[in-house]
């Protein structure tokens, strides 16, 4: 024991004459985490749009102004003609383009339907879709004036008929807000990047500069070597989350709802996967360039692909669904989540935290394996 408590010295040791060090582990987080967390929006809340009235008359202007009073839809232009709404689309300028035909208020006043034309930009499909539900529920609500204006003018009173009105309830996050999703996924996504890549970083530029040769010959045992190694990083893996959870209650105000314990807990058996991953990218690394490729696309971005943190797994081709079951990174953002935003714990989560225990531990005991015979 003696001997691992001297090699975590070390560890610390060279950490403290590499102040990047410090800086990638408590200053880089936060940096991302800010940044992240402002750039990961999926909300659509000001779609920038073009208009071609040809109509001009009162009607069409009410309807302009009911479509900017949304406060989803901000009308930046007005084509002259219909090449304008293809070019200002194709440029990116606008997500939106709206045509209003000529006849637009003459059919409305002889009662007959008035048709809309509205172009959407479908290189974003997620805006486009999110934009059509917000122009559909303006033309209802504007199809519902002009049907209460026609009764009234005409003296006809509006007789009751049976409806069923829903009474909608958002739990977690009433808000919609992608940010309030996204944020805690960034701090799985963060312990993942500081425990894989530091920790085969730090265990290959050892190779490079050969102090992992003199600890070979000495008489440490390669077990030793392991903990010694790892354990450093572990520790620093959790005041990393310690650092980015806090901030992101005092930047995001998105505060932990459940166990702060169990949420600690959980990051530590997430850390056995990723230090086990950093492991074995160093056994096949010979530079540190050669470590950051593997760790980054071979084991990082797959990890990130997989795991649900920005693309739902439910929508995925049946085969990838099932990849996605030895892939850590998926359960430990379902605990984090589930934590955070919904209050869940133990009782809840049990499966995927033995889940996430097994396939760390695999991880960890094969790299160790073949890190030992690299050693021997």
């Amino acid at each position: 024991m003696r001997t691992i408590i001297h090699i975590i010295k070390k560890e610390f040791l060279q950490f403290k004459r590499d102040p990047k060090m410090f800086g990638m582990i408590l200053v880089a987080p936060v940096i991302q985490l800010i940044f992240l967390g402002y750039a990961v929006n999926m909300d659509v809340e000001n779609v920038e749009t073009i208009v071609f009235d040809q109509s001009k008359t009162e009607t069409s202007r009410n309807f302009i102004q009911g479509l900017e009073s949304s406060g989803y839809f901000n009308v930046k232009y007005f084509a002259k003609n219909y090449s304008d709404v293809q070019t200002i689309i194709e440029n990116g300028d606008a997500k939106l383009g709206l045509v209003i035909p000529i006849d637009f208020e003459e059919k409305i006043e002889r009662n007959e339907t008035a048709p809309l034309q509205a172009i959407f930009d479908g290189s974003d499909g997620n805006t486009a879709s999110i934009s059509a539900g917000y122009v559909q529920g303006v033309v209802n609500r504007f199809t519902k004036d002009i049907m209460l204006n026609y009764l009234d003018s005409h003296g006809q009173k509006i007789s009751l008929v049976p409806t069923i009105e829903s009474e909608i309830r958002v739990w977690y996050n009433p808000e919609l807000k992608t940010r309030n999703f996204m944020v805690p996924g960034i701090v799985g996504l963060l312990l993942s990047i500081i425990t894989l890549i530091l920790t085969s970083l730090a265990i290959v530029k050892e190779k490079e500069i050969g102090t992992l040769e003199q600890i070979i010959v000495s008489p440490i045992k390669p077990y030793q070597i392991i903990m010694g190694k790892l354990i450093p990083f572990a520790i620093l893996g959790f005041i990393a989350v310690l650092v980015v959870i806090t901030a992101m209650q005092l930047i995001f105000g998105i505060a932990v709802r459940g166990s702060i314990t169990f949420l600690l807990f959980s990051s530590f058996v997430f850390i056995l996967s990723t230090l086990g991953f950093g492991l074995f990218v160093s056994t096949i690394s010979k530079t540190q360039q050669q470590a950051m490729m593997l760790a980054i696309f071979v084991v990082l971005l797959p990890m990130v692909f997989l795991s649900g943190f920005a693309f739902p797994i439910e929508n995925m081709p049946e085969a990838i669904q099932y990849i996605t079951h030895i892939i850590p990174l998926k359960y430990f953002m379902k605990i984090i989540r589930g934590v955070i935003l919904k209050g869940t714990g133990f009782v809840e989560l049990w499966f995927d935290l033995l889940i996430l225990f097994i396939l760390g531990l695999t991880v960890l005991i094969l790299s160790a394996i073949r890190f030992s015979k690299r050693l021997e």
